[in-house]
């Protein structure tokens, strides 16, 4: 089969409280396969950001970001979304052209209702903090570790919470308690989105769980989104100890819709005046 010309690139979009250094390690196995890959910050989630304007924020203005970075580049990429990220990559597949979606525990779209209790006590859990949708949110490691970074040693969750930065407020109202967003923002019809679909699930993820992301891939036509969950696992499918195990699952179905790297081309060996070339050593 003939590869590709053009490397497929593969954009890794962050959830909730993260930036691109979420998939540091997440995506070297793409980068040791021959693809191009891109970790980008969603706005205003670098350390020391303007939070006024992060506050102002929400799911739209993510999506628009991302697609416009999509248009950046020499060809149409696989958005990979792991969270609030595999949200936001479904409304920006619905404005820019994608090859494919893979979405890791993903935030619901618009419509898609929670599966279990854990999901209605984060709602009333956030119902608590107040009108926390009008200023950025600060992260909390008491939550962070109990339903994030549960699977991690306690040194490598202190590490990675150290890195987590404020969330916009508006964008999780929109994303988690979508039913009180009356302009609908995180709504992704599935008509609009033309690629293929893979979703990831943690068995025991207590944020996006397994239940509900099955309800999100049930959303597309039959034979357009597949669904694979991972039982030991929790929400953290990037980091967890079995995140290798996930990065090639996502390799193996790139191979599968044959989406592949561009080959490498085999060096000739070095010799005076070009005559190894010549002579196809």
């Amino acid at each position: 089969m003939k590869r590709a010309s053009v490397v497929t690139p593969v954009v890794f979009v962050h959830g909730a409280f993260c930036g691109g250094w979420a998939f540091e390690s997440f995506r070297e196995p793409f980068e040791e396969a021959g693809f191009e890959t891109h970790a980008p910050n969603l706005p205003h989630h670098e350390r020391g950001a303007d939070l006024e304007r992060l506050a102002e924020c929400g799911i739209k203005e993510y999506a628009q970001s991302i697609a416009h970075y999509v248009r950046t580049l020499r060809a149409p990429p696989v958005l990979v979304g792991h969270s609030l990220g595999g949200l936001v990559s479904q409304l920006a597949a619905m404005h820019a052209p994608v090859a494919g979606l893979v979405l890791l525990a993903p935030s619901a779209p618009w419509g898609v209702m929670p599966t279990t209790l854990e999901e209605h006590g984060n709602n009333f859990g956030l119902s608590l903090l107040g009108d926390y949708w009008r200023r950025p949110i600060p992260p909390d490691y008491r939550v962070a570790r109990n339903t994030t970074l549960d699977r991690l040693a306690r040194e490598d969750a202190r590490k990675a919470f150290a890195r987590f930065v404020p969330e916009s407020g508006r964008a999780v109202r929109e994303a988690v308690q979508w039913w009180s967003d009356h302009s609908m923002s995180s709504q992704a019809p599935v008509y609009k989105i033309a690629a293929p679909v893979l979703a990831v699930a943690g068995g025991k993820d207590r944020v996006n769980p397994s239940s509900t992301v099955r309800r999100v891939v049930g959303r597309f036509p039959k034979g357009q989104a597949h669904f694979h969950e991972f039982t030991e696992m929790s929400h953290w499918l990037v980091g967890e100890p079995e995140a290798p195990a996930v990065s090639t699952l996502v390799l193996q179905w790139f191979e599968a819709r044959g989406i592949l790297p561009k080959p490498t081309k085999k060096k000739s060996p070095l010799s005076l005046f070009g005559w190894a070339e010549r002579a196809g050593a």
